[in-house]
């Protein structure tokens, strides 16, 4: 299924390995994943963000995989932080298990439903 990036020459260029939009032609499967939090099947949580972050996508690319996707099918991710502070580390992660795929993308830093988790991630994905 055929994605274009799309950033308009007169808003601002994206930052950080994501596009400004991204149109999805002839899919004929969307995927929409709830917010992947960074507990393991096992029930254990990580203390560090960067081991939360490598958990909560290894969540996300699972769920994917259940859906017979991978991450080049992403086309929107949201992401949630408990803290600006997470900002770098959160890129970083992000732009390792995505590589060079860049969906639209939107972080935002809010309270998470429970205070020991960093972050939480939600995505859509078409096929």
């Amino acid at each position: 299924m055929p994605h274009k990036k799309i950033n308009a020459k007169h808003a601002p260029d994206p930052a950080g390995g994501y596009s400004q939009a991204i149109e999805v032609s002839g899919g004929t499967r969307r995927l929409y994943i709830s917010g992947q939090i960074p507990v393991s099947n096992k029930g254990s949580l990580p203390t560090s963000f960067k081991e939360q972050a490598a958990l909560v996508w290894q969540n996300v690319i699972a769920q994917l995989h259940a859906g017979d996707m991978n991450v080049e099918n992403l086309v929107k991710v949201t992401i949630f932080l408990s803290d600006r502070k997470y900002n770098l580390e959160n890129q970083q992660a992000r732009q390792f298990a995505l590589g060079s795929h860049a969906p639209a993308l939107t972080v935002i830093i809010t309270g998470i439903f429970d205070e020991a988790w960093l972050l939480e991630i939600e995505a859509i994905a078409e096929a």
